[in-house]
Parts: structure tokens; sequence; C-alpha cells
């Protein structure tokens, strides 16, 4: 009887692929270990076993695997499960969600291997320069990889050369599978077996008399071994004699010492004992109390604590009843930013146990965070990561916390999957039968909303922690200061005014502006013409650290413009300003204090983040401008005044939640003023006081701000009374993008009649010299939500199999917030 495997490979495949296997190898194989298996004419890819099974294919011949990878599984039938929930809520293939959820070291690679064809003798002659070349290498070396043909000929494309002397039988080609994961391997040193007894070791100290830096490397060695008992490195060595490493190497090299290896993770604890948690204030104990009696009767909480009250503590003591039970904790924020002060304070309550997964880790940090959480080693009890943490290997899940879950940097929107990391996390708490809270000063509506309606538990702490007051709010009339010419670049006196002060007491402050760069538009006085990118829709931003013009969506920068390039004259103006503008008018505003910035340029590194928030908390830095980063959930003690430049560009937003973000973006920036004793205070510079958004901002009113956007919501039909699906075609030509799109609306329109919007030109509308036009499908609340995705397929389907369609792309993105 013949056997067979269904397996995921990590490519955009619809169905699952299926390979023959002997029966030694069936009995072996179990779900969720990788294989590497042919795929086409010549690819080697690696793939997760899903099905072991007796079924032959039908449509076509199975293949044999190439070779088993693995002793033992290292994708649990959970990870499975909840991949394929991903893969159809979310419209996406299983290969897709399996190319984002493993660490790419476990995603082995095939490489083209070149060797020379040794059963034909080619002639000199017949062969071109570069062929030649090729050629005459592969005579002194047996194999060449496609990376090293490329270096020889100094070319980037070299498959024709490589197709060519295939075609003559020069060369033949085989793929080679490599491993990347490399563990990490720390070199210690030991006496040799020889020289361990007292005697030996005397005769060994008396024959090294004359080579005194050789006898106090030794004498070193026995002294650290003696002290700690443990295994001793070759660098504490060397740093400990004051040796050089020739030395050590003379001794080994002798058999006097002898040296191993050990392995190592690469993200390890080095801080001391558990600390036992705070003791809650009472409104602190009253929501956690709460929170348990909600748990009893719902599996998702949302707990609505106004910024500063303590919802950290609150996790705390609920993962400390979690751990008690023997079961894991995911722990979510939104930013990286926030996970280098998170990560501190839960290491000082449950020390190693705290895992971390960000996309800041290298590939091998990964694999090691991955295994650790796999074989539930108690260095992953509590895994405190970012979106993509919701994909790892979870034996046995507890508790899931959600913390600023209003977030949009929880949705991922490009490549593929393109999934909500709170709603996929639900989900996953679900498959555990394990509890889910949700954390946030200011909730998303759509949380808010199934908690008024009941589906969720609902707990409000509304103080903050030991009875600090809130900030007080001040809208700054920016019109009325510019009229009285009271406007010190972008400072208004009142603002200024305030810093000063502030900077007086000995206190911090925040200043906030979503916009990085100097300037986000240079304009020529002359003819009005302003920088574009060449391979996008939008204006060029001008940063002055780099004397640069970069795009903002593609990447592509050119050195700032001397004259005009439409008339060559010399009058080039700035118009609009970002962080880096603010620093530099703040440095000029107030000398002799320290200012730093906090924007995607400069927290580019590994630990750009923990740099900036590190010096920042040890008062280093006196004022910190930032963009949105700034707001994500970070606990500064020595704040007191927050400074918000301009409300107005986060307002004007062209989206349908352009008021609720800017709600969310003020009142968490706001939360950073005044967190202990000290009252904040927030100054908003604005051009229009009156907005409504900003009074609600000014008087904290939540519940008021969540009954104008609802009613908003159900007369215009956005989520959450309707959901929504959008759907991007994209294309260089632009009137193919128009063709394709209008007949994809018009198919819809026959489905789904006027619940389709669009489609629609975004307001940047050419991206990397790719057109993009927008579909929106709106679902009414009791509407079929498989049966609509199954339609959407259906007219997918026939678009792509349209001549003229084929090469435009189709991106589906459900749940687009």
């Amino acid at each position: 009887m013949s056997h067979f495997i269904d397996v995921v490979l990590p490519i955009p495949l619809e169905k699952l692929f299926t390979y023959r296997i002997s029966k030694a190898e069936s009995e072996f194989l179990q779900v969720g270990m990788r294989v590497s298996v042919p795929f086409g004419k010549s690819k080697i890819y690696t793939a997760i076993v899903c099905r072991i099974h007796e079924q032959e294919p039908i449509i076509y011949e199975a293949k044999d695997i190439h070779q088993i990878l693995d002793d033992t599984p290292l994708v649990t039938k959970h990870q499975l499960a909840h991949w394929q929930w991903i893969s159809k809520y979310y419209m996406c293939t299983v290969g897709e969600v399996m190319r984002a959820a493993l660490p790419s070291a476990f995603i082995l690679e095939s490489e083209t291997i070149i060797s020379k064809n040794t059963s034909t003798v080619i002639s000199d002659e017949n062969l071109k320069d570069d062929e030649f070349l090729v050629y005459e290498a592969l005579h002194h070396q047996s194999s060449l990889k496609v990376h090293d043909i490329a270096s020889i000929l100094d070319k980037k494309h070299v498959l024709p050369v490589i197709k060519r002397l295939l075609e003559k039988e020069a060369i033949s080609i085989q793929e080679e599978v490599y491993e990347k994961y490399k563990p990490k391997l720390v070199r210690y040193v030991k006496l040799h077996a020889n020289h361990a007894s007292q005697e030996n070791l005397q005769v060994l100290l008396d024959e090294l008399r004359r080579a005194h830096k050789q006898r106090e490397v030794v004498m070193t060695l026995f002294s650290m071994s003696a002290k700690t008992k443990k295994p001793v490195k070759v660098s504490e060595l060397i740093e400990e004699s004051q040796a050089s490493s020739a030395i050590v190497k003379t001794l080994i090299d002798k058999g006097i010492l002898e040296a191993y290896y050990i392995q190592h993770d690469r993200v390890e604890y080095s801080g001391g004992d558990d600390e036992a948690s705070k003791a809650l204030s009472k409104p602190q104990d009253v929501a956690l109390s709460e929170i348990k009696e909600s748990f009893k009767t719902h599996d998702i909480t949302l707990l609505h604590g106004v910024t500063s009250s303590g919802k950290t503590e609150i996790y705390v003591k609920l993962i400390e009843d979690v751990l008690a039970s023997g079961k894991q904790v995911l722990y979510l924020v939104p930013e990286i930013a926030l996970t280098t002060q998170l990560v501190n304070r839960l290491q000082d309550y449950f020390s190693e146990k705290v895992a971390v997964f960000h996309s800041k880790y290298s590939t091998h940090e990964r694999v090691e965070v991955w295994h650790n959480i796999f074989q539930n080693t108690t260095k992953a009890q509590v895994v405190l990561g970012a979106r993509s943490s919701i994909l790892l290997p979870f034996q046995d899940l507890g508790l899931v916390i959600i913390d600023e879950e209003h977030e949009t940097s929880y949705k991922q929107f490009d490549p593929a999957p393109r999934y909500h990391a709170r709603d996929a996390a639900i989900i996953l708490a679900n498959i555990f039968k394990a509890k889910t809270l949700l954390g946030s000063a200011t909730p998303s509506l759509e949380s808010y909303y199934n908690a008024k309606q009941g589906k969720y538990g609902l707990v409000e702490l509304t103080t903050r922690y030991n009875n600090v007051m809130m900030p007080d709010i001040e809208l700054v009339d920016i019109k009325d200061k510019h009229k009285r010419k009271r406007m010190k670049g972008h400072f208004s006196d009142r603002l200024i005014a305030e810093m000063t002060e502030t900077l007086e007491e000995g206190q911090q402050i925040i200043l906030f502006q979503n916009r990085r760069g100097f300037s986000p538009i240079i304009e020529c006085h002359t003819c009005g013409h302003s920088p574009q990118c060449p391979n996008c829709d939008v204006s060029l931003t001008y940063h002055q650290y780099r004397d640069q013009l970069r795009c903002h969506y593609c990447g592509y920068n050119t050195v700032m413009l001397k004259k005009c390039d439409a008339c060559g004259g010399n009058d080039l103006d700035t118009k609009g300003f970002g962080t880096e503008q603010v620093e530099k008018e703040v440095s000029a505003l107030f000398p002799e204090h320290k200012v730093a910035r906090m924007d995607l340029d400069t927290t580019r590194g590994k630990y750009g983040y923990e740099k900036i928030i590190t010096a920042f908390e040890q008062q280093e830095i006196d004022i910190l401008v930032g963009t949105q980063m700034l707001t994500k959930g970070l606990d500064f003690r020595h704040v007191k005044l927050v400074g918000i430049m301009n409300a107005d560009n986060m307002l004007n937003f062209p989206d349908f939640r352009a008021h609720e973000r800017s709600f969310q973006l003020m009142m968490q920036v706001s939360g950073r003023a005044g967190r202990t004793d000290t009252r904040g205070k927030v100054l908003i510079q604005t051009y229009n006081p009156h907005h409504q958004i900003l009074q609600q901002v000014s008087t904290n009113n939540f519940a008021e701000m969540f009954k104008e956007q609802m009613d908003e919501r159900h007369n215009f039909k956005y989520p959450p009374v309707y959901r929504l699906i959008k759907i991007t075609i994209k294309h260089k030509d632009y009137n193919r993008v128009n063709v394709g799109a209008a007949w994809f609306a018009k198919s819809l329109r026959q489905v789904f009649d006027d619940l389709v919007l669009g489609p629609e030109f975004p307001p940047v509308a050419r991206i990397r010299n790719q057109y993009h036009k927008h579909i929106l499908v709106k679902m009414k609340p009791k509407q079929s939500i498989v049966k609509t995705k199954e339609a959407i397929d259906k007219i997918n389907n026939s678009f792509s199999s349209i001549k003229d369609f084929r090469a435009l792309r189709v991106i589906i993105n459900v749940d687009n917030y």
C-alpha cells in the first residue's frame, strides 16, 4: 500500500500538495515536521507535514520527497489550526501564513550548484569570453554557486551565461538544500585531565616557573574554577589573567589546557532574582476582582483604564496567577519601542521566564525563542512581543493580554497574510480555551462597541494611580497667535512660556509632531514647482541632517537641490514642518538644554529605541521631540509638559477613522504628562480650537466621542456596524488599472449592489511606479461572511482568467482597519 503526505509549501498555493513516502517514512513522520520536497521543474522547498494518509492524488502523480529535515515536529497542531483560520478569514494562502510565521532560518533554501561536465571536452574557441571565464574557474574549483559566478563576471544577471554553457553541455547543475541557523557556541577552557590532581598540578607549576605568563594563566584558571565552581570562558580567563589569547592558545597546543564548546542562547537574562510585585491601590484591586469575575462569564474582557491608571500592575497580578497554574502567557504590545520598557519591568517580577520576540531580533535569536516556546521551557513562560508573536508555537496558553488594543500597528498591511493581531490573538486564545484581556485608555470603537453589546466583558478604571490628577489640557489658537504676531517659528508664546517654566523646575518636556523629516514640501517661489518622487505621486521630504530629499513611500533619495529643476531659480523655500525642524527650533530657543528626537530616522538600529528611552528616563535629555512612537504607552516619571505642535493635520486626513485616531493619538500623548505627584500640562496648538474632537480631548470625554462617532458609523455604514473588505488593483499601466478596476467593481455590484464603493484612486495613487485603485465592499451586520468571501473569490478567479487582466495584481484586505 502506498503512503502519502499533504504538505504546506511557503509559496502562495491555494491547496496543500501531496507527496509519496515509504512505509518506514510514514511511521517516522509526524504532523508538524519539516521535509524538503521538489516542486516545479527543479526547485526544492522546505514544507511542513499537515497530514499523513494513503489516498493517492487523482489529478497529478505524486513525487517522492527529497529528505526529512527534523527528528521531532517543529510546528504544533494548534498552530496549524490557527494558520488555517488566518488563511480562510483573511483570504490568503496557508503558505503565506507559514512564510510569515516561521523564522527564515527554518525555511531552508535550495541553492544551485554548478559543476564541470567531465563527460565532454569543450574547446576554448567554442566559448565566448564570459563563458570561458566560468569554465576556466571550474578547472580550479570543483563547483561554483550562482553568486560566485556573479562575482567572477562582475555582473548581476548571470543566468543567460549559465544557460548557454548548459546548452553547450560544458556544465551540469544540481540543487543543494542548506541550513541557515547556526547555534551560538561559546569557547570554554579547563585544565587537562593529566594535570587535574594536586601533585600533577604542582609538577606543572614547577615546570612553568620560567614561563611566568603561562604560569599566571594556569594559576588564574585554578582559582576561578575553585571560586565559582562553574565552567570558565576563554574570554573571562584572558580578562582575569590579563594575558593575550596567544598564551592561552600555546597552553592548549601544549596539552596543558583543554578547550571545549557549550551552546548558548543569544538572548539571555542577566539580572537578579524575582522581585515581589507591587501592592495594588484600591481602584486597581477592584478592577482586578472585576476582571476575574468577568472571566467567569466572558472569554474576552476589555479593561478601559485612563492613562497612568496602573494597568500594567493589574496584568502582572493576572500573569502571576496563570504562571502558578503552569500555563504560558502571551503579552502583545503594538510597538517595539514599548517592549524595551516593559521587558525591564516584567523581568524584575519574572526574571528569566520572560521571552521577547519582535522584528529587530536577528534570525538566530528568533530561532532560539521559537525553540524555548515550543519546548515550554522556563525561559518562555511569559512571551512579550509585537504582532508576529501570535504565530509562535505555544504549548499551553493560559492568558492573552493585548495592551493598547486600539493601535493600528496590530494590523499587517503588506505583505500577506494581512491579519489583525488583536483579532487573530483572540482566536488563538479560543483554540487553547484561554482568556483574553484587552487593555487601553482609548479603546477602539470596535472593542468598546462589542463590550457595550455584551459580547465582551467591560471593566473601567477611571482614576490614575495614587489619585494623581489627569493632565490639564489647553487648546492654543495659533491662527489668532499668528495675527497678533506671537509665534516664534512654530512655537506660540504660550507654549514657550510653559516650556520655560517646566525647564526651570527641572522637569522634562515631550513635543509631538506626527511627521518626520525637516519639511514635507520644498517649493520654488519663482514658478511654484516642488520636487516630486519619480516613482510615487508625492512630494519629496527634506531631511536637513543628511541634506537630502527623501520619499517616505519608496525610499528614493537625492541630494538637496540648489536650483529649481523647472525654472532654474535659486529661491527655494520649505513648507510645512516635521520633527527635525521642531528639534532645530527648540535647540535655538533653549540652547542650554539637551534636545533629542525619536522617530523612524533615529531608531533604525537594533538598540535605537532603547538608547533614547533610557537616556530620557535617566534625565539626560530635557526635551524629547517625536512622532506617534511617543504615544505608545511609554512611562516617563518626570514629564510635566506635553506640546502637540499641530493637531489639524491629523484631523483633516481623508479616512473615516481620522477623528477616532486623532482622539486616541492626542489622549495617548497627553497621558505621558504628570504621571507622578505633579499635575501635568498639555498644550494643543491648532487653527481650529472649536473642533468637536479637540473639545472632547480637552475634557477627556471618551463617552461623548464614542457616541458621536457611532452615530456617524451607523449613518454611513462603516465598522463596527458594517464590516469592510478592501480590494486594491495594482499595475504600472494607468489605463489597465482603470479598466480592470471598473470591471471588478461592476462584477461586485451585480452581487452586492449599493454596498460597493469605488473604484477610486487613493490620495497617493502611484507608489513605486505602480498605480493603485481601491474598491470597498461593505457587509451588513447579519450578512454571511463566508458567502461574501466566496463571491469575491469567484469574481477574482474570473478576473484572473481574462487575458488582459492577468498582469494586474489584486490585493484583498479583510477588516481594513
